[in-house]
């Protein structure tokens, strides 16, 4: 009997030690890394800034540095048991980051880390990998933009039964092709319903239609003031009386014609919906030029696969950054011979770059297309690219503006933190530095935070109060409202102090509620998710602004390529905005549009979401996992619904009637592929691939 107990318990043992062996654990820095982030290189062992891994003074020898946010995907193949590790801000960060980590397996979310910042202690993680296949490690920057995002999975660690494990590309997605089908011979009018203009001030609207050329127009019921050019559809004119004006649009060509009401409404608001354009930033950054931006403005109103953008509701040709000068006393590693010199006459005007040789030309080029025109500049001493802005210049750069012809502004926060960081000390009986002489944070051309150094340098450390905050936007505010020209109002702070609780009664027309998208998945899902609780302040004249479209090729300066985000983002991208009625800015080569980005962008159902007259904001309404429904209210008592998968699988993503609050028989009509769905009575489904995105419109059936 001893003899065979003691051969059960030595196979016991050996049994034990063969199952011991065949496990094998990988350090996660060791595989082939395939890491998708906002900023920097993902790092072996070391720091997103290559140095040693440490997370409130604990030092780590294995792990992967990383910067929010940032995403990388790995095949286990339902052969690993566990995924340890311990995650932070790496203390290299000289100032307080805040970033959250995210482990997912297959689609569902298996740990979160909540919110860590600089000095916290390292989280430990420890996950159940069994039956898993593929694992989501992520890092989000938790809505305060991506600096000092230094993120930290130290230690980190896979242990495999069988196999190993292997990163895959994160974009490494089946595409979804065009969806959008191409306009017909016959006359569509496309665009806004609804149009806002101040008593006494220039008028200028194209009426967008589809359709072959010739095209005729007309319009019936035009205020006093107003003419419609019946060759181009374009109506000029003043509207001297505060009213509302019920007009009838008219357009006919050989294959047919077509009418629709459009409203003009003349009193205190503007931009009644969101501004529909192009802006320069995303691909040329601090380069654009007049030439380029009357290459876009020649490229917008240029017969194409979809026809002219023009003809869908497409505007405003907008500049950013790079048409002023810098300053001579700046540093000259930041500076060439086009942009440094004196940068305002003798009145206080600006002075332009030699690139912008003629502003007001410029302008009178672009009107002259039927589009309107767009600058950029900000409250403090200088611009993001340390060139000349608006401080202590308002009323004179908001009258320069008028007499340029410029239709809407992009006011960028930048260098007033060293105005604000004065004001607060004073408040509080301290010193701060010279705003005209103290060193501004260091930008690459996606305007992120290139080093350490500069970050020391950026914001003041006395928390403003929110008079602090709101001040500079009013100030220019008020400017604005002294011209006898209607110019959009675009606040661009990154989302401060709660920007939508308070832009609209400094005057703003949009404001940017996040730092700077970049084109990548993680970039367009952390900040495109995250707008929603914003509803009540957003109505016509008042759009959250979740910064611009990184669809087509981009570049941020002189090299262009294609956007790294694929088809299914795209279409994510483009869904979402126009749910949430935001501005759509392409920030794309208008020069070099292929078909697939122009079905992106001249599918008039889908922009007539974004440009709904009720100009609601969409809630979430579902959130089951990765799978999300969105849902706004449109003027004809229908419903907008996205149907979103944030996952990387394929699903299936369900609504309910009774989650979007209706009963009874429906009609879906799927407005991307402008075709109808069919009649549903208590919910409806359809198949998203991963990063994925449909949009319908249900309607109740009367």
């Amino acid at each position: 009997m001893k003899t065979h107990r003691g051969m059960i318990v030595a196979s016991l043992a050996c049994a034990v030690g063969l199952n011991a062996a065949a496990t094998e654990s990988f350090w996660l820095a060791d595989l082939d890394l395939r890491v998708d982030q906002e900023w920097g290189k993902p790092q072996r062992n070391l720091s997103v800034d290559q140095h040693a891994l440490s997370i409130a003074g604990k030092k780590f020898d294995h792990g992967l540095g990383t910067h929010a946010t940032s995403l990388l995907r790995v095949v286990l193949g339902a052969n690993a048991e566990q995924f340890t590790a311990q995650v932070g801000v790496d203390d290299e960060v000289t100032e307080t980051g805040s970033i959250a980590f995210t482990v997912a397996g297959d689609g569902k979310t298996l740990w979160e880390s909540g919110t860590l910042h600089k000095g916290d202690a390292p989280k430990d993680v420890s996950v159940d990998l069994h039956g898993v296949r593929t694992l989501v490690l992520s890092v989000s920057d938790t809505g305060d933009g991506i600096n000092s995002d230094h993120a930290d999975w130290a230690d980190a660690k896979i242990v495999m039964s069988e196999g190993r494990p292997r990163m895959i590309a994160p974009t490494n997605m089946p595409a979804m092709g065009i969806l959008t089908p191409k306009p017909g011979p016959a006359p569509r009018i496309n665009g806004t319903k609804v149009f806002g203009v101040r008593p006494g001030h220039p008028f200028l609207f194209t009426v967008a239609v589809t359709g072959d050329r010739p095209m005729t127009y007309a319009a019936d019921g035009l205020p006093s003031g107003l003419r419609i050019d019946p060759a181009t559809g374009f109506i000029r004119g003043t509207v001297k009386d505060k009213s509302e004006y019920k007009v009838t649009l008219r357009a006919k060509n050989a294959a047919g014609e077509d009418k629709r009401d459009f409203k003009i409404v003349c009193g205190p608001l503007i931009g009644l919906t969101p501004a529909l354009g192009w802006n320069s930033w995303n691909v040329f950054g601090r380069n654009v030029s007049d030439e380029l931006a009357r290459t876009a403005a020649d490229a917008m109103v240029k017969d194409g696969a979809y026809g002219r953008l023009i003809d869908h509701g497409w505007t405003y040709i907008n500049l950013d950054d790079g048409w002023e000068r810098a300053p001579l006393r700046e540093n000259a590693q930041r500076q060439d011979a086009l942009q440094e010199g004196p940068t305002r006459d003798e009145q206080g005007r600006f002075i332009t770059n030699s690139k912008f040789p003629d502003m007001k030309a410029l302008g009178d080029y672009i009107h002259n297309k039927g589009l309107k025109f767009g600058i950029y500049s900000g409250p403090g001493p200088q611009t993001c690219q340390r060139l000349e802005a608006s401080y202590q210049h308002e009323l004179i750069d908001a009258q320069t503006w008028t007499a340029w012809g410029v239709d809407y502004l992009k006011y960028d926060w930048c260098s007033y933190d060293q105005v604000a960081a004065q004001e607060a000390a004073a408040r509080v009986g301290t010193n701060a530095p010279n705003p005209e002489t103290t060193s501004l944070q260091n930008t690459n051309a996606s305007g992120t935070s290139t080093n350490n150094a500069a970050r020391r340098g950026r914001g003041p450390r006395i928390p403003l109060i929110r008079e602090e905050q709101v001040k500079p936007d009013r100030v220019m505010g008020e400017a604005l409202s002294k011209v006898q020209r209607d110019i959009i109002y675009s606040l661009c702070q990154s989302g401060r102090d709660n920007v939508w609780e308070w832009g609209a009664d400094v005057g703003g027309n949009s404001w940017r509620t996040t730092g700077d998208i970049t084109d990548s998945w993680n970039s367009l899902s952390t900040i495109g998710f995250r707008q929603g609780g914003h509803e009540k302040w957003v109505g016509p004249g008042h759009f959250d602004d979740p910064d611009m479209l990184i669809v087509g090729k981009v570049g941020w300066n002189a090299s262009l390529r294609n956007t790294r985000l694929n088809s299914n983002e795209e279409y994510t991208h483009i869904t979402l905005w126009c749910l949430l009625a935001s501005p759509l800015l392409m920030g794309c080569d208008m020069a070099q549009l292929d078909e697939f980005t122009l079905n992106l962008l001249c599918n008039d159902e889908v922009l007539a979401v974004n440009q709904d007259p009720r100009a609601r904001q969409a809630s979430r309404i579902l959130q089951n996992g990765q799978l999300e429904v969105w849902a706004k209210d449109l003027e004809d008592g229908s419903k907008a619904v996205g149907l979103f998968n944030r996952s990387d699988d394929d699903d299936t993503v369900t609504v309910k009637w009774s989650d979007l609050k209706i009963s009874g028989k429906q009609a879906v009509r799927d407005l991307w592929r402008q075709n109808p769905e069919g009649f549903f009575d208590n919910e409806f489904s359809a198949a998203i691939p991963r990063h994925g995105a449909l949009l319908f419109k249900i309607t109740p059936v009367k």
